[in-house]
């Protein structure tokens, strides 16, 4: 199944300048895999040294966080979507 991605423009260095591109996986869990063997690079913003999410990048499937989830081994459908957000903040 082929399914959106799209990242934040402040981690469009780490897939070669695209913030909406394709992506072909089968579940949910395929799918992160697949992105952060594609774009490793985002792996360390992602996610700690210890392979723990980072608190301030959420991951979204469509309009679900995917730290609510039981489990990625959803199956992806046509339309479906995964969504970086990386939370930004200052003064």
């Amino acid at each position: 199944m082929t399914i959106e991605v799209r990242v934040p423009s402040m981690l469009r260095e780490c897939t070669g300048g695209q913030s909406l591109f394709a992506l072909e996986a089968s579940t949910l869990a395929d799918a992160v895999t697949g992105l952060l063997e594609a774009y490793p690079l985002l792996r360390y913003h992602i996610y700690d040294e210890r392979g723990v999410q980072r608190p301030h990048v959420l991951l979204y499937y469509n309009d679900e966080n995917i730290a609510w989830l039981d489990s990625l081994d959803v199956t992806l459908r046509e339309g479906d979507s995964l969504t970086v957000l990386q939370a930004v903040s200052g003064g």
